[in-house]
């Protein structure tokens, strides 16, 4: 039982290089692994964008089958995180042509950490809906380079690399995304909510 549990430990903190060089090799199973790591920024980004979350539960399997068959294909060496950001934003884009998203609040966008108090999960919820409320009124291009940068941590240059826009471009959306953004919560009085995702 011991080894078992050592052997699933392993695997759980497994350099992604090493992770995907197994999957690569037949040891399918290991792709779990790499679901686990990423399906809650998957959701995150999906929901952010403007999916409902039946829409967006099915948008994050479909992205995972992609990630799967286009493993092998993927350049060695580079950002794992941003190339599979770039297959979510652009499953999106595909869908949003097909079928205008409706974008509700009903579910957060990630899923609390399961460390965090039940008090603190509460208001993390609270504080999440309420952005992606005011999210929804902004444009695409800033409402993604949000997403990109407060949910996901990634830098200017992954966000260029995912998006398609230039650092410059990048930058400048995330300055008129945040101050337009401060403006919506200001009006609605939930500036501390917005404060509190930007840090």
């Amino acid at each position: 039982m011991e080894a078992v549990e050592k052997g699933d430990y392993m695997t759980q903190h497994m350099q992604e290089e090493e992770l995907i060089k197994r999957i690569i090799a037949g040891d399918k199973q290991l792709f779990a692994v790499l679901v686990d790591r990423y399906k809650n920024k998957v959701y995150g980004i999906l929901r952010g964008m403007g999916a409902s979350h039946p829409d967006a539960q099915d948008l994050a399997q479909d992205t995972f089958i992609r990630i799967y068959r286009y493993l092998p294909s993927r350049r060695e060496g580079s950002s794992f995180s941003s190339w599979v950001y770039t297959i979510v934003v652009n499953r999106m884009r595909d869908f949003m042509r097909q079928k205008k998203p409706v974008m509700t609040a009903d579910e957060p966008g990630m899923e609390p950490a399961s460390e965090e108090t039940p008090e603190r999960q509460v208001l993390q919820k609270e504080m999440q809906r309420e952005i992606y409320r005011q999210m929804e009124q902004l444009p695409e291009s800033y409402r993604l380079v949000l997403l990109l940068k407060y949910t996901n941590e990634l830098s200017y240059e992954e966000i260029s690399d995912i998006t398609g826009m230039s650092a410059a471009q990048v930058r400048n959306a995330m300055y008129r995304g945040k101050k337009m953004l401060k403006k919506q919560m200001e009006r609605k009085g939930g500036l501390a909510t917005y404060e509190a995702y930007s840090k």
